[in-house]
């Protein structure tokens, strides 16, 4: 089952515009669909392509590049005789699947591009790890994409509804509520996106009618994938980036969500599990979220990387991880997602929803954390915005309430603190869209517009 993509959009605009002077790469987690769209874009905009998985080529197609990549005439012909087809000139492409597994191909963009007789589309994960760009030239000539999960546009495309978030779309544009019925009616869609996730498996699994128990099937599977990848890595590096990315869960169990070593191990400190961190982040498997020490537009100038939440990339793993760690077992978490009614863990899974849809949409994430003090009070007390992002130069802050919405005290103390100008402010909850009191609320759905 092949979905429609947004990144295909973002592949036409590279076809049209790069003319042959680039190559594009699609960098990602493991199982989010690249080579998919890559190969249903090739069949769909080019008279003919070749598709080299490194994943699977042998030693004599690897060897054609280490040897031959300075004659092109030589490269193309033996290329052509090893995969027993030829190429149409300007009129085809030369997929590179799982790039990352042999990065001298990516090297060999330069000369390929230069040679101008196809186009070239790489896809990869771990794309920026050391050991993968270890003694290699990186090509100038590379256009690098970042492609996600499935976002909840994606996942109602699956099921054929092309029409509920345009429709989102125009009531967030006009700060319009969506009407109780309608909200109601999307908002259980959500949940569902929720607890299955945006893995084109699981999706596809959904739309073909099978349970929940053989859609968490298909997600466990994923994540044992992930984490045989981490140990490669703990193999490699002795680091602890398997440990890590497990404790992923527990750490957003605690009602501070912040990330604490001592749930890896007591006698772990920042410093020794940094790289282990990265590299969680950079698979793209989790999505770290930094504090900022002062709420500036160029929020990475005052990030503080000691400081940071560490979400799950994909909301609907981390629903089979709690799965596998807590008493519910087969449909009844996912019913519970669903229908609202898991109670105490819901927060957990909406904050990292919020996250994943914020990546999605291209930023990277930050909160802030800020002490303060009224007059009359003894004391400050510590409060935090869960997320700040930047729009039309300003900052919006975001808070995301899974209950209690009507209490915001880090809002108001925020807003007396730093006396910034926001281009908005952001709660982001269960109910309908609403404005007061100079705060924008939206339901979750509603992330997809911000």
């Amino acid at each position: 089952m092949v979905f429609k993509r947004k990144v295909y959009d973002k592949l036409l605009e590279w076809k049209e515009k790069s003319g042959g002077k680039s190559a594009i790469l699609l960098e990602g987690a493991r199982r989010i669909g690249k080579s998919t769209v890559a190969e249903m874009f090739a069949k769909n905009e080019y008279e003919d392509y070749i598709l080299l998985d490194f994943a699977m080529e042998d030693k004599v197609v690897r060897q054609n590049f280490k040897e031959n990549i300075g004659d092109m005439d030589i490269f193309f012909r033996n290329l052509f005789l090893l995969k027993g087809k030829s190429l149409p000139e300007r009129k085809a492409v030369i997929i590179m699947d799982e790039v990352q597994l042999f990065p001298f191909a990516r090297q060999a963009v330069k000369y390929l591009v230069a040679d101008g007789r196809y186009d070239y589309i790489e896809t990869g994960s771990l794309i920026s790890i050391k050991k993968n760009v270890k003694d290699i030239l990186i090509p100038s000539e590379e256009y690098r994409v970042k492609m996600f999960p499935m976002d909840f546009e994606e996942f109602m495309w699956a099921q054929g509804d092309m029409v509920t978030v345009p429709a989102i779309r125009d009531a967030f544009q006009n700060r319009k509520p969506m009407g109780d019925a309608i909200h109601r009616r999307i908002l259980q869609h959500f949940r569902t996106y929720m607890a299955v996730g945006g893995m084109p498996q699981a999706v596809a699994a959904l739309v073909e009618g099978l349970n929940y128990e053989e859609i968490d099937f298909i997600k466990r599977n994923i994540v044992t994938l992930y984490e045989d990848d981490l140990r490669k890595y703990d193999e490699d590096n002795r680091e602890k980036a398997s440990v890590v990315y497990k404790t992923i869960p527990e750490q957003l169990e605690r009602r501070s969500s912040h990330f604490r070593f001592s749930l890896v191990d007591k006698n772990a400190r920042y410093k020794n599990y940094v790289d282990a961190v990265s590299f969680v982040a950079e698979s793209m498997i989790g999505n770290e979220c930094c504090n900022v020490t002062s709420p500036s537009v160029s929020l990475e100038a005052y990030a503080d990387r000691s400081n940071f939440k560490l979400y799950m990339g994909d909301t609907g793993l981390l629903v089979t991880q709690m799965m596998h760690s807590g008493e519910d077992t087969g449909t009844d978490l996912y019913k519970a997602i669903i229908f609202d009614k898991l109670g105490i863990n819901q927060g957990m899974l909406l904050e990292n929803m919020v996250a994943q849809m914020l990546r999605a949409n291209g930023y990277s994430l930050y909160f802030h954390e800020f002490w303060d003090r009224l007059e009359e009070e003894e004391k400050g007390k510590k409060y935090e915005i869960d997320f700040l992002i930047v729009k039309k130069k300003k900052i919006c802050p975001i808070e995301v309430k899974s209950s209690g919405y009507k209490r915001h005290k880090s809002f108001d103390r925020f807003a007396q603190k730093y006396q910034l100008k926001m281009e908005d402010r952001f709660v982001i909850y269960s109910k309908d869209l609403k404005y007061e009191n100079g705060i924008t609320y939206i339901p979750f759905y509603m992330t997809i517009c911000l």
